[in-house]
């Protein structure tokens, strides 16, 4: 017999319940008393010695016939449980190791330590994302799904927007499947001039097929020209509408190399991008 409000009963306590019916009448899973116990209403009035004492839990076993017997020559009031019943016929009920996770959902704060257990073990893991694309003849710059008027335009098989790219890398990195050109690759005529939001969202999609999700994204763009800073609320809300997130999971900084390296001579643009997933342990 079990009581439905104690979710979390496993194998190892039904047969040891079961195994104890080999020398008794019945049996029933419970834990000894380890708190202290006090006596009172309002303020205490005195102690209870605890020793001997057992938490009764479900399951019991017993017997189909002797238990149904027991019901049938039960005259008190509504019993607690199975064992009660047994014991008023003078049965031989064994006390068996029962099970902290076997506690009774009772109150509300039974049910968020229920939640907690029920929910599967998670780990969080980590992606890196690189990506760089040259300047190039154009009137505008593809960068994290938003159009920016520039002299110049990346260069790349698809609309080149290396932030885009960058955090897909990002996200397919924490969980082990590769990089954009595995996924989409530029030898594959379907995918050019393809928005990159395409890939971002197949990357999001897979995350999610392994039951995880999005903690947080961090995106650094390396460039001396456009401006970043008046487009970063546009990028961070388009990043988080392709993705399904909130916007606050989501970070778009900007910097310069003060004018060093390719960047500095505005011969192309780098993007750098951390992804922070949760999993399913495995």
């Amino acid at each position: 017999v079990h009581d439905a409000a104690r979710p979390f009963l496993s194998g190892e306590v039904i047969g040891r319940v079961l195994e104890a019916l080999a020398t008794a009448d019945g049996a029933l899973a419970a834990l000894p008393v380890a708190d202290s116990l006090r006596r009172g209403e309002d303020h205490v009035t005195g102690s209870v010695d605890r020793e001997g004492l057992w938490r009764a839990q479900t399951p019991q076993a017993f017997r189909r016939q002797a238990l149904l017997r027991a019901f049938d020559a039960w005259s008190g009031p509504e019993p607690t449980d199975e064992a009660a019943v047994m014991a008023a016929v003078g049965a031989r009920i064994a006390l068996v190791r029962g099970d902290p996770r076997l506690f009774k959902l009772t109150w509300p704060e039974d049910f968020e330590m229920a939640e907690s257990l029920a929910r599967p073990a998670r780990e969080v893991r980590m992606g890196q994302g690189i990506d760089a694309h040259r300047w190039g003849p154009g009137d505008g710059v593809w960068l994290c799904g938003v159009r920016i008027p520039h002299d110049a335009a990346l260069v790349g098989h698809s609309d080149a927007d290396a932030g885009l790219h960058a955090l897909t890398d990002a996200l397919l990195g924490a969980i082990g499947e590769g990089d954009v050109g595995q996924h989409f690759p530029p030898s594959d005529l379907r995918w050019k001039g393809e928005p990159s939001a395409t890939f971002l969202a197949h990357a999001g999609a897979l995350v999610g097929a392994r039951g995880g999700r999005i903690l947080s994204l961090d995106l650094t763009l390396v460039c001396e020209r456009p401006k970043v800073s008046p487009h970063r609320e546009a990028m961070r809300m388009s990043v988080a509408t392709i993705l399904g997130i909130d916007v606050s999971r989501v970070s778009i900084k900007a910097t310069t190399t003060e004018g060093m390296g390719y960047t500095g001579r505005q011969e192309g643009l780098l993007a750098q991008a951390v992804a922070a997933v949760e999993l399913p342990s495995a």
